[in-house]
């Protein structure tokens, strides 16, 4: 079937009220970025509907294929439009139905009627497509309540326009609406999840991710980069940073007692990560800490390791158990990549028996003979940074990853 257009529909868009404009705007945008690479598109944004007119029919699936990642879309159609004219509104709407039944499906069609010049009321609409639908195509089987097609058929005054499919979004919204925010990437399931469920309420993200070399192997860098590329599926890119950690973690581990080495680490962790938030005009930090999942993530090491900034430190996942972000994992295709046995540098120096109620004064004191500041600027100065797209799952080499798949 021939398309012309699609259809959007915004969902909690719509709920907004005077600034309803720059959501739907950061949309339009969101979506003319994620569509690049396909024949040019004409998009034009209306208060509740959005209508991207295709140049070429036959880019349909791929950009269908787009849309559906894409935060602030509730659902979308592609869409036939035809003059007002009962003969060939009865024409398309049979050829557009054939193009979707395999052998049986039950069927309905709903007419609304903007243009009330049109000679036809809705009822009478309604069957005469029906009808002449059901004469055409075999293995239809009429269903008011919860039919498995159903014709939509609005007749306007510029034309009638069919669709069929109500194929549905990502929800939430747009990617950029919400500001920006650092997510701290580690090469595990949960931060992943997290930076996800930021995107979903509008949030930018740029990634953070601490390496340890030799500790940590190069294959545990490029792990996380995949991890990157594939959340930037929802978002189109994300800078990725990718912070030296291995000076830092010596020290902690030369001066800070075994059980508080921990607490101390991810206290230096989040200074960093402030810092790098600061430069590139982030608002919060997000974390995919989970409560009470391990012992850096009970309250009272929350408290202490977020003595160190003043920033809002989100954590999407924190009431989450760890079979429901398996399932998130899953879904967004993070986890294959997160299971691989490549270790980060938070399980490297995991001490045998880490604080899970660490006192702030105490692990202030132990850091207190370190010049952590100097180690920390070093980190920061020689910080990698770049930024990847989906193509980057694509365009390189997983021989990296052959041994272990």
């Amino acid at each position: 079937m021939k398309y012309d257009r699609i259809l959007i529909r915004y969902g909690e868009i719509s709920t907004k009220g005077k600034n309803r404009n720059r959501f739907v705007n950061q949309l339009k945008l969101n979506i003319k970025e994620s569509l690049t690479g396909f024949s040019a598109v004409k998009i034009e944004a209306g208060r509740d509907r959005m209508h991207i007119y295709l140049q070429n029919p036959e880019d349909v699936e791929g950009i269908i294929k787009r849309l559906k990642p894409i935060f602030g879309i509730q659902s979308f159609s592609p869409v036939v439009k035809t003059a007002s004219e009962l003969t060939e509104i009865k024409e398309h709407a049979a050829k557009l139905v054939a193009s979707l039944v395999q052998e049986q499906a039950t069927f309905k069609v709903s007419a609304r009627r903007a243009d009330k010049s049109f000679p036809l009321d809705t009822n009478e609409l309604n069957r005469e497509i029906s009808s002449y639908v059901l004469n055409q195509v075999e293995g239809l089987i009429v269903e008011m309540k919860n039919p498995e097609i159903e014709l939509v058929t609005e007749v306007r005054e510029e034309g009638v326009y069919l669709s069929a499919q109500k194929i549905p979004g990502a929800g939430g919204m747009p990617i950029g609406a919400s500001n920006k925010a650092s997510l701290m990437l580690s090469g595990g399931l949960d931060s992943p999840a997290a930076g996800y469920f930021m995107m979903k309420r509008g949030v930018e993200i740029e990634a953070i991710h601490f390496h340890s070399p030799p500790f940590t192997s190069e294959q545990s860098k490029q792990k996380v980069r995949k991890l990157a590329a594939q959340l930037a599926g929802y978002s189109g890119r994300i800078k990725l940073h990718i912070v030296p950690f291995t000076a830092i973690q010596q020290a902690i581990q030369k001066q800070v007692p075994e059980n508080y080495t921990m607490t101390s680490t991810r206290r230096m962790m989040l200074k960093i990560a402030d810092l790098i938030r600061e430069q590139t005009g982030s608002k919060a930090i997000v974390t995919g800490e989970s409560l009470g999942q391990v012992a850096s993530q009970t309250l009272e090491s929350m408290q202490a390791i977020n003595a160190v900034t003043a920033t809002p430190v989100l954590r999407p996942l924190v009431t989450m158990d760890k079979t429901d972000i398996i399932e998130i994992a899953k879904e967004i295709g993070t986890y294959e990549l997160s299971i691989l046995p490549y270790e980060d540098c938070c399980t490297i120096f995991t001490p045998a028996a880490p604080k899970t109620k660490p006192k702030l004064d105490k692990v202030a004191f132990y850091e207190s003979f370190i010049d952590f500041d100097l180690l920390i600027r070093d980190a920061v100065n020689a910080t990698e940074t770049e930024i990847l797209t989906p193509n980057t799952l694509l365009n390189e080499s997983s021989d990296e990853f052959s041994g272990l798949l």
